[in-house]
């Protein structure tokens, strides 16, 4: 099956099941879209029983596309970077020591945790799993995914400052977190006996600000250019032409691309540059560009979301697995956020319970699903995407269809 034509039916069922949602669900349209998709798939698997030609259709398009590639190299960047065009700077550099230890040191404690929580649990489940393998889990599970935290919080009435908090870091954290798992993933490959402190460090550092460096002279880059024309059209292609060849660049170097981008996204949105390098015309236009950009692959994201689970082993034990999960996971990152609030509490003004709305708001998504696809057979692949298909499951649907109650709940003490 050819690119077109599988980007034509993805395009197609996000229209209509879009549609669906906005008609009648009149859910967030992340969470519309993937349950729909979710029930889609259900029918089409029962259908299947009498006739299997649309069964066989929808594992063709799945098959055809390598999710982990087409969401991390490529739909990412352009994703990250409609989101940090759009964050409020001002805010950001206010949060900015805070969302670093949630992004770094929050996202390096959640995976230890949830690796040493899930070894034991694996153990007394009766399955034989190594150690680094459970890490592997514990670092594909612990970023927060920017994709699914920003479409949701816009509609949970969240508090400003706190809102800052939990989209500054699912911005960052994903990179770090893209980072993490790629480095357990190589000790995991070469051996642990094969692998120094100097070698993590160096991979991690050289990702980690190799590519802040390269989003910032990208940024800057883009600010002169800007800056000496007045043509919403070429300046439009401009921030195209850096998402792409940004990202380009970044893989060519062996840096990370998603911090790249969210780097120079935030200095490109940055109102003190904005107002410096763009008439009003064009920043409406910028705007609406990336607006409509984010909502065409959000769509399409869910949507493959929702019948990746096509790909998943369905086996009792595994889905037991999942279940349990879910709490661990919830745990750890209350666990791993602890510290860094109460550093900084009195410090920023914290509203009262952050911990528990950052917790139950740190929702994971398409990124937790797509480096778990990166696993091979070796690292128990088939148990590590059903428990990965299963949090993210209730993470997108649960946990985002109850923020907002959760919030409206603890109104009167956030206040």
């Amino acid at each position: 099956m050819d690119a077109y034509l599988i980007a034509t039916i993805l395009i197609f069922l996000s229209a209509i099941f879009g549609y669906i949602n906005v008609r009648f669900l009149k859910m967030p349209n992340t969470i519309g879209l993937m349950i729909i998709t979710i029930v889609f798939t259900l029918i089409i698997l029962l259908i299947s029983v009498f006739d299997a030609t649309l069964l066989n259709i929808e594992k063709s398009i799945i098959s055809s596309i390598d999710f982990k590639t087409v969401l991390l190299d490529e739909m990412l960047s352009f994703l990250l970077f409609a989101g940090a065009l759009h964050t409020n700077f001002e805010q950001l550099k206010i949060q900015r020591w805070p969302i670093l230890l949630f992004s770094t040191l929050g996202v390096l404690t959640s995976t230890f945790l949830v690796g040493i929580a899930m070894f034991f649990i694996l153990q007394v489940l009766n399955f034989e799993v190594n150690f680094i393998y459970c890490l592997l889990f514990g670092a594909l599970i612990s970023p927060t995914d920017p994709i699914a935290v920003l479409g949701i919080l816009k509609k949970a009435n969240v508090p400003k400052k706190l809102e800052t908090k939990i989209v500054g870091e699912s911005l960052f954290n994903d990179g770090v977190g893209v980072v993490v798992f790629l480095t357990i993933f190589q000790i995991a490959k070469s051996g642990v006996e094969n692998t120094t402190a100097a070698d993590v460090f160096q991979l991690f550092g050289q990702e980690v600000l190799g590519g802040i460096a390269l989003g910032a002279l990208l940024g800057w880059v883009s600010y002169r250019l800007l800056k000496t024309i007045d043509d919403y059209d070429i300046e439009v292609i401009i921030t195209l032409a850096v998402v792409m060849g940004g990202t380009v660049i970044a893989h060519k170097l062996h840096l990370s691309a998603p911090l790249a981008i969210v780097t120079a996204g935030l200095i490109i949105g940055n109102d003190t540059v904005r107002s410096a390098t763009m008439s009003e015309n064009t920043e409406k236009y910028v705007d609406k560009f990336w607006e409509l950009l984010d909502i065409l692959l959000n769509a399409i994201l869910f949507v493959l979301i929702g019948m990746e689970m096509l790909l998943l082993v369905f086996e009792g034990k595994f889905i037991v697995a999942g279940l349990i999960a879910i709490p661990v996971v919830l745990a750890c990152r209350y666990i791993s956020l602890f510290l860094p609030i109460n550093i900084f509490k009195k410090k920023l003004d914290f509203v009262p319970k952050t911990n528990l709305i950052m917790t139950w708001g740190g929702l994971r998504g398409g990124i937790s699903i797509a480096l778990a696809l990166g696993l091979t057979s070796d690292m128990h692949r088939d148990l590590f995407l059903v428990i990965t298909y299963v949090v993210v499951v209730f993470s997108i649907i649960v946990q985002g269809l109850t923020v907002g109650s959760l919030v409206k709940k603890l109104k009167e003490i956030i206040k």
